[in-house]
């Protein structure tokens, strides 16, 4: 089994892959696991602290070649709204939440659950489940250490 320790970042590194590991939002926040390649590879993913792999991300292989990391779609709930201001208000609420959100200029996705859907149409949303990678925004705190939640 191959051990892998270093990551290249999407766009860093170009070429065809060596092979490719598909993983859903939650198997792509990791520190060490055993992958399983598209190719039946396995390897061990040992890094030195828990990373988010993004969709497109490369794990170096130490004798040369990278194994592309690639989202797998999952069930998600699409939130769109008739104007911008309605959706950047729908946003808010979702925020208040502490839910996981990946935002785009037109929509927003986040994990199915059918009391926010509620929720969210009563606030004026259109809300669609759908099956897509899923890649949330990480937050304020998200790569600048741990933090106190005591305000």
């Amino acid at each position: 089994m191959t051990t892998i320790t270093d990551i290249l970042p999407a766009g860093a590194w170009t070429g065809d892959p060596t092979d490719r590991v598909t993983l859903d939002y939650d198997g792509r926040h990791r520190r060490r696991i055993v992958l399983t390649g598209a190719s039946g590879a396995e390897y061990l993913l040992d890094l030195a602290e828990a990373t988010h792999l993004k969709d497109g991300d490369g794990l170096q292989l130490p004798g040369g070649g990278v194994v592309a990391v690639v989202a797998r779609p999952e069930p998600l709930l699409e939130i769109t709204a008739h104007t911008p201001a309605e959706l950047i208000r729908l946003a808010w609420h979702i925020g208040n939440r502490h839910l996981a959100a990946q935002v785009f200029a037109d929509r927003i996705l986040i994990r199915r659950d059918h009391v926010i859907a509620h929720m969210l149409q009563h606030q004026g949303a259109h809300v669609r489940e759908v099956m897509a990678p899923f890649d949330p925004e990480g937050g304020a705190y998200h790569g600048h250490g741990a933090h106190d939640h005591a305000h």
